[in-house]
């Protein structure tokens, strides 16, 4: 029986070099690891007892071909070195995607590819915050990661504001959001960039919003004329009625919240002043006047 052991642990296996182990028995832990890896099996629970605790966490194994007696130590013994990567309110996937992929050595593109195929929506998905991703972690485990907590994150967001989480209609708040993080100057404005959207759409006016135009690798983009006029994308609210398709970035929860419930007010348009803030009017007259003391 004991050479039956010795010759298992000195068997190879191929893994991950980076994975995660959730926190839990020994036997969950080993049930976790089989679905990412069928090499492993009930014996490596059992071997393991004798090795000791697993870490829980991201585990650098340091790579990628080894025993199984190599597996068990290493999961017991190595932790990941992770550095932080920040999604900021308002920035588009694939742009985020270019500073993740800087950052932690990924491919940009494959990081789209595998977001495409794991996510039901073009943008929005993400939930803007300072993550710690472990360096040698997959493109495929990284957005796996990133979604599993903003799903998390915008159910309890839903569920704290409407008592449930329908995903359908918190996606429609998501959008208007996302036209309002990229038109506010501030958090205190939202509400009132909110009210402008509700009050133009009720109207059956067009939104008309430059920030509209600042999707996927656009986000930094200033918008020109001629842009307006080229652009013929279902985000472009100067030509078609009505929210774009999709959202136009990512959003914090500042953004939901003033989509859900927009100030009361009979605003219809506003420009930026001089000072950065925006000049709010429900009268295309005194609209025309606050963009003229800009460009004057």
């Amino acid at each position: 029986m004991a050479l039956s052991f010795i010759y298992y642990l000195n068997m190879g296996l191929t893994t991950s070099k980076v994975l995660y182990i959730p926190q839990g028995s020994i036997r969950k832990i080993i049930t976790h690891l089989e679905h990412a890896n069928p090499q492993l099996n009930r014996l490596d629970a059992f071997l393991l007892r004798f090795v000791g605790r697993p870490q829980h966490g991201w585990i650098d194994l340091g790579s990628t071909a080894m025993t199984h007696g190599d597996f068990l130590y290493r999961i017991t013994t190595s932790k990941a070195a992770m550095k932080p990567v920040t999604l900021v309110p308002g920035e588009t996937t694939q742009v985020f995607f270019t500073q993740l992929a800087e950052s932690h050595g990924l491919d940009p593109a494959r990081l789209m590819e595998v977001f495409r195929e794991q996510s039901p929506y073009e943008e929005g998905a993400f939930v803007p915050d300072t993550y710690q991703l472990p360096i040698g972690i997959t493109e495929s485990d990284a957005v796996q990661m990133l979604l599993r907590y903003a799903e998390a994150k915008q159910r309890a967001w839903s569920e704290k504001i409407f008592g449930l989480y329908n995903e359908r209609k918190w996606y429609h708040y998501i959008i208007i959001a996302s036209v309002i993080q990229k038109e506010a100057a501030d958090n205190a404005e939202m509400p009132l960039v909110s009210s402008v959207i509700a009050n133009r759409l009720a109207k059956g006016m067009k939104l008309q919003m430059d920030g509209t135009l600042n999707y996927g690798p656009y986000s930094h983009e200033k918008i020109t004329a001629a842009r307006i006029r080229s652009d013929k994308s279902g985000y472009n609210t100067y030509l078609h009625v009505g929210l774009p398709a999709a959202p136009v970035c990512n959003v914090g929860f500042d953004a939901i919240r003033a989509a859900i419930f927009p100030a009361k007010t009979e605003y219809l348009y506003f420009t930026k002043g001089a000072d950065g803030k925006h000049r709010f009017t429900r009268y295309y007259s005194t609209h025309l006047r606050n963009i003229n003391r800009v460009t004057k």
